[in-house]
């Protein structure tokens, strides 16, 4: 398998695996729940991978216009479950959109967009957003298996 071809398969299985997880939560309202330990929710770490991911492969690569808000993506609270999932959705699109119209040759050309410090080909980027991606897609499993319990008060 081409290694873009990689890239898209392990995107859309863990863009699918995070509609799961949220479909997954018990009690929807659980979702934006934090706690002392886990101050980042559920719903937000959704956000910021839907952010994350139509800036730098949707906007940078496949030319969408999408527009972040980077810091909305932490402070929105309490959009309602079938929100995220629409949202979710149009991102596994836009993502597998981009990146079906590149060629393993412009996984060797210089990312579009300033990421980090000095200049990184695509190939890096793509691949370090398959990993925080992953990186992030366990820790709302994680929130949601120990936030998540029906029989606690909501709060």
């Amino acid at each position: 398998m081409a290694h873009l071809e990689t890239l898209r398969t392990l995107f859309n299985r863990d863009l699918n695996k995070l509609k799961l997880e949220i479909e997954s939560y018990q009690n929807e309202a659980k979702i934006w729940l934090v706690s002392e330990q886990i101050l980042n929710s559920g719903g937000n770490l959704c956000l910021h991978l839907i952010g994350n991911l139509n800036t730098y492969i949707g906007a940078a690569l496949g030319d969408s216009g999408y527009i972040r808000h980077r810091e909305l993506e932490f402070s929105l609270k309490n959009i309602p479950r079938a929100e995220l999932i629409t949202k979710i959705e149009a991102t596994i699109v836009v993502v597998d959109t981009a990146l079906s119209n590149l060629s393993e040759k412009d996984l060797e050309q210089e990312f579009p967009v300033f990421v980090f410090e000095g200049k990184n080909s695509t190939d890096f980027i793509l691949t370090h957003l398959t990993t925080h991606l992953a990186y992030h897609l366990g820790q709302i499993n994680y929130h949601r298996r120990l936030l998540d319990d029906v029989s606690m008060v909501d709060g």
